[in-house]
């Protein structure tokens, strides 16, 4: 039998329940792999209270990494023993073990441990095509990002050193400034109590940030909206406050002619080849050192309710993981 959790109605925390479940054998297409590690992300929040719809009951989560330990009929390209990781597939992954769909997997480096890459896989192919497929990012550029000291904040932090970036981060407290600060943003907004787009104006000559990186969403859309430079792009890719409110297209001439793009990790990992491409440059940079995962907070699988707490209430920083 393996533990997993489950949920059977939407609402907060406390509807998640930690179950005993049968996995039983993989069918055509699928594969059975028993966790190392299993990541907590925002989308597990968005599918628990609904903004993300599921058919109930449901299994929770949608990213983990270990080995496979059964393959169904027509699986190519995987086999018993192997070390794989996978994002965006069907929920389940707060489990000790599942059986899924082979297509969703990732093979996962040896150098690269199971922890780190659920604290990752999703957070850093996240960054990988925002850092490489939304906008021809040059060295040298001033960029905005938004919960700079968040699990996809760090990972883009370090990432931006590489090409070149300077990067303006925003934050919500003097600790995860002092954090965001510790991987190499070079300004540091503090959104609560500074006015963002007034301080990017300053920080840039009054030009603004040749790109806006807001994964906040509500919140913050009308102070991203105005800190972009004129012909720039505000990439939405995140609601944690809320969906973006409808965009005036008058609004983005007046701002400055600029683009607005609402940019799903779904869309840029659909084609194989251009997933492979992605894991390949993320699995490079911190097999190499180059990027380093921070792994902030761990909890057990019988935690997720506090686990979920502490995420929605703002008090993580950097990645969370589930040991198992």
């Amino acid at each position: 039998m393996a533990k997993a959790i489950r949920y059977y109605e939407i609402g907060g925390p406390e509807v998640l329940k930690l179950e005993s479940v049968e996995v039983g054998d993989p069918g055509p297409g699928e594969v059975r792999v028993r966790h190392g590690a299993v990541g907590l992300n925002f989308a597990d929040i968005y599918y628990r209270t609904g903004f993300y719809p599921a058919a109930l009951p449901a299994g929770m989560g949608v990213e983990a990494a270990g080995v496979v330990e059964a393959v169904g009929e027509g699986v190519d390209g995987f086999q018993p023993g192997d070390r794989v990781t996978y994002t965006g597939s069907p929920l389940g992954a707060y489990s000790t073990e599942r059986v899924m769909p082979a297509k969703h997997l990732i093979a996962l480096p040896d150098a690269i441990p199971f922890e780190t890459a659920a604290a990752m896989t999703m957070r850093g192919l996240t960054t990988s095509y925002l850092m490489t497929r939304i906008w021809d990012l040059k060295a040298g550029q001033t960029v905005l990002l938004h919960a700079a000291a968040g699990g996809v904040g760090l990972i883009f932090l370090q990432w931006a050193k590489i090409l070149g970036l300077r990067v303006i981060g925003s934050v919500s407290s003097d600790q995860k400034a002092e954090v965001a600060r510790a991987h190499g943003c070079d300004e540091v907004i503090i959104y609560t109590r500074e006015d963002v787009a007034s301080r990017v104006r300053d920080l840039t000559d009054g030009k603004g940030a040749s790109v806006v990186f807001d994964s906040i969403g509500a919140a913050t859309f009308e102070s991203s909206l105005k800190s972009v430079a004129r012909r720039g792009l505000l990439a939405c890719f995140g609601t944690a406050s809320g969906p973006i409110p409808p965009i005036d297209a008058h609004q983005l001439a007046l701002n400055g002619s600029i683009y607005v793009t609402r940019p799903a990790l779904a869309d840029y990992i659909a084609d194989p080849a251009e997933k492979a491409a992605l894991s390949a440059e993320l699995f490079g940079h911190v097999a190499a050192g180059r990027i380093s995962i921070e792994i902030n907070q761990r909890y057990e699988l019988d935690d997720a309710v506090r686990a979920h707490t502490d995420l929605e209430s703002g008090r993580t920083t950097g990645s969370s993981v589930f040991t198992l």
